[in-house]
C-alpha cells in the first residue's frame, strides 16, 4: 500500500475536457492512476511509496475518458460564497469585506438571491441599513450575478489549493 511522505492532501479531478469535476482524497487520486482511469496534470515533489513502486502526490488529475455529467444543482448563496464571488471588496466602498448585504432588503420583501446579494464590509452594511441604495444615494458599480460553472460549486464546498488555480480560472472569473 502506498503511504504519503507528508499530510494527506486532496486532488482535483478534472474531465477529459478538463472541466473540474470534483475533489477527491488522495486514496482515491491515487487509484484513479493506479488503474490508468486518470493520469497526473500537476503533481507536488513529494513522492508517495510502496514496495515495488512510487508515485508523485497527485494536485490535479484528468480523466483519461470523457465522463457525461448531468446538470447540476445552483450554489446557494452563503456568507462564504458571496465573498469569494465578489472578491472579499465592499460592493459600496471598494474596502475589504467581511460581511454580505442585502441590495433590497429583506424588510422590504428582497429575497435571499445571488441577485440581491453582495459583499459588504461592516460600516457600510451598517450605514445602508434597511435603506434602498437610491434613497442614500449610493450605487452598485456591477450588477450581482449567480457564479457560473463548476468552479463555483467547488469553492462552495472546499478549500481551493493554489495548484487548482488555472483550472479552475473559467468558473471563477464568471
Amino acid at each position: 500500500m502506498l503511504m504519503p511522505a507528508a499530510p494527506v492532501r486532496r486532488s482535483l479531478l478534472l474531465n477529459a475536457s478538463l472541466e473540474p469535476l470534483c475533489v477527491v482524497s488522495m486514496h482515491r487520486a491515487v487509484l484513479l492512476v493506479l488503474t490508468g482511469k486518470a493520469t497526473v496534470l500537476e503533481a507536488d515533489d513529494r513522492l508517495l511509496h510502496s514496495e515495488r513502486t512510487s508515485l508523485p502526490v497527485p494536485l490535479v488529475l484528468c480523466l483519461t475518458r470523457y465522463v457525461h455529467v448531468p446538470m447540476r444543482r445552483a450554489v446557494p448563496p452563503t456568507r462564504r460564497t458571496v465573498l469569494l464571488r465578489d472578491g472579499h471588496r465592499c460592493a459600496y466602498c471598494s474596502g475589504p469585506a467581511d460581511t454580505v448585504d442585502h441590495v433590497l432588503p429583506r424588510s422590504r420583501g428582497g429575497r435571499h438571491e445571488w441577485t440581491n446579494v453582495v459583499a459588504a464590509c461592516s460600516r457600510c452594511n451598517n450605514r445602508k441599513s434597511n435603506h434602498l441604495l437610491h434613497e442614500i444615494g449610493w450605487e452598485l458599480s456591477f450588477t450581482p450575478r449567480a457564479p457560473r460553472g463548476a468552479a463555483a460549486l467547488l469553492s462552495a464546498t472546499v478549500r481551493a489549493d493554489p495548484s487548482w488555480s488555472p483550472y479552475l480560472a473559467d468558473g471563477a472569473a464568471a
